[in-house]
């Protein structure tokens, strides 16, 4: 009996996984390093296992897998270039739409003040918009000319007792009959409803309005979140 192609390749990665976790150990990196470091190995073992459970073909399971680690690929190059600073919210999303060859000032608007992202928060991110924007390709605003997609995110201020409150708004537009929230929940559902929740604390309200869906995460402003304070 042959071997699912999908149960060869999480096999292979939890091999490689093990191997990688012995090889940060026997190097003595310092324990933050090895903190982010296993945190990502973690979210890789994470996309490949889900990508395979949740797809019903393995041509589904390669499409969405390439797609998925390429986004994670993208922010971790981005990291490596400038970790101190992380990466730039608006160039993170502007990159992801970009890729699925859908430009700002077109279909889509972007505002927001500036945030940066350092790593942990910069990944999660990363994922939860490749799944909106890659849901807008497949099923959503991007699938028809007159679609739009409208992103924004403000903060409030902080008081003496709470952090300030990113709230960010993903809103999709344009459609006419756009199907009522799906009974199957797949990756890209549990990217925006459990991990941002267990990264980053974030709530997570989905709306499946006819016209287009929405999206709307609220999240205290982590220690990886940045404001980025405009020169006078």
């Amino acid at each position: 009996m042959n071997q699912d192609p999908r149960d060869a390749r999480i096999e292979a990665l939890e091999a490689e996984n093990l191997r990688l976790r012995r090889f940060l150990d026997e190097k003595g990196l310092p324990a933050e390093q090895r903190h982010q470091v296993r945190n990502t190995l973690a979210m890789l073992r994470a996309i490949i296992r889900r990508s395979a459970e949740s797809s019903e073909s393995v041509e589904t399971y390669a499409a969405h897998l390439d797609g998925r680690l390429d986004a994670v690929a993208r922010v971790l190059n981005a990291l490596m270039r400038n970790v101190r600073e992380g990466v730039g919210l608006h160039s993170l999303i502007a990159d992801e739409l970009l890729v699925h060859l859908a430009r700002e000032g077109e279909q889509v608007t972007i505002s927001g003040p500036s945030l940066r992202l350092r790593p942990g928060a910069a990944e999660v991110f990363a994922m939860a918009i490749h799944e909106l924007v890659v849901n807008a390709v497949e099923h959503g605003a991007l699938t028809v000319p007159q679609g739009g997609i409208r992103i924004a995110w403000t903060l409030t201020a902080p008081t003496d007792s709470a952090p300030p409150t990113l709230t960010f708004v993903w809103t999709e537009s344009g459609l006419e009959t756009l199907a009522p929230e799906p009974a199957r929940r797949g990756f890209g559902m549990e990217v925006l409803e459990r991990s941002l929740r267990y990264e980053l604390k974030a709530e997570t309200e989905l709306a499946f309005e006819p016209d287009g869906l929405r999206c709307t995460l609220r999240l205290p402003l982590p220690p990886q979140i940045t404001v980025v304070e405009e020169d006078d």
